[in-house]
């Protein structure tokens, strides 16, 4: 093996799928009236309970993964080989840089070792398709600088974009960056929210109700998707199926992909993002993340 892949448990993989890929997951931990949570098991996970919570106002906080944390559990796979960590945006989270502080302590540590640490500038499955790709690079045999180059490039490539049907989620954790570009917006407006260049969250559109916010979703796809039929395409939803099946049929109608991966928001991500959260996340063109 040519490096172990590591990744947090915000990118979103079903532990089934982790264990198949021989990939590792840091834990992220939430917190509900001062008691600690992780998610490392999805199938024990109820998303409609936890977003019905919610709604019901109940408030869910998180913390970032501390650089000991990391150096913690990357250390005993250096035992093996090479790491290369799939992070978590920089644009939203302070962990990706935590990560990069554990990284060169460790290869001072280990210096015939390499940590290399991806910023994907994405969460969800814009996380989690790219650490399902650094497991194919590594069952390829590919090193590890270059896989995790290769990485990189695939991140700004990565389109991230999605609908919620609250920003106050996202405004009382601080991870929306114009929310003044969306203030006062009216019933039935739905915003379209995306990852830029950066890997900060921004409202770019807004839409008339939620069939079309879907609708638009899926526009997004078939124009600027590239060679879906050869790719894993992701949904993400928190407590939406039936808007996931929509946007599912969609993106089957016109440029059916490879593979469609269908995720739950994980709780700590969902806090964020909230109830009726509906996200897409397809490879596209370089310059992506500036588009609209």
């Amino acid at each position: 093996m040519s490096f172990t892949v590591v990744t947090d448990t915000s990118a979103n993989l079903p532990t089934g799928l982790l264990k198949e890929r021989n990939i590792q997951a840091i834990p992220f931990h939430y917190y509900i009236d001062g008691a600690g949570y992780t998610c490392t098991d999805t199938e024990s996970f109820s998303g409609e309970e936890y977003y019905a919570r919610i709604k019901a106002g109940v408030v869910v906080t998180t913390s970032q993964i501390p650089p000991q944390g990391y150096a913690d559990f990357f250390e005993p796979f250096l035992a093996e080989g090479d790491v290369i960590f799939v992070s978590m945006s920089s644009g939203i989270s302070g962990s990706c840089n935590s990560a990069k502080i554990a990284a060169e302590q460790l290869m001072e540590s280990y210096p015939e070792r390499r940590v290399r640490v991806v910023d994907t500038k994405g969460a969800s499955l814009g996380e989690g398709l790219i650490a399902l790709k650094a497991a194919d690079l590594r069952d390829q045999g590919m090193e590890t600088d270059r896989a995790a180059d290769l990485l990189e490039d695939c991140s700004r490539r990565m389109f991230n974009v999605f609908t919620v049907d609250d920003l106050m989620h996202l405004r009382r954790g601080g991870r929306l960056s114009n929310f003044s570009a969306v203030v006062g917006m009216v019933l039935h407006i739905k915003p379209l929210l995306k990852g830029n260049e950066n890997g900060q969250i921004v409202a770019f559109a807004k839409v008339r109700g939620r069939k079309r916010s879907i609708e638009a979703l899926a526009e997004r796809y078939d124009r600027l998707a590239v060679e879906p039929e050869k790719e894993i395409v992701g949904i993400a939803q928190a407590a939406c199926r039936e808007d996931a099946d929509y946007l599912e049929s969609l993106l089957k109608k016109n440029r059916p992909p490879k593979e469609i991966l269908r995720v739950e928001y994980e709780p700590v991500t969902g806090s964020h993002v909230g109830p009726g959260a509906l996200a897409l996340f397809f490879p596209a063109g370089p310059d992506v993340r500036y588009e609209n």
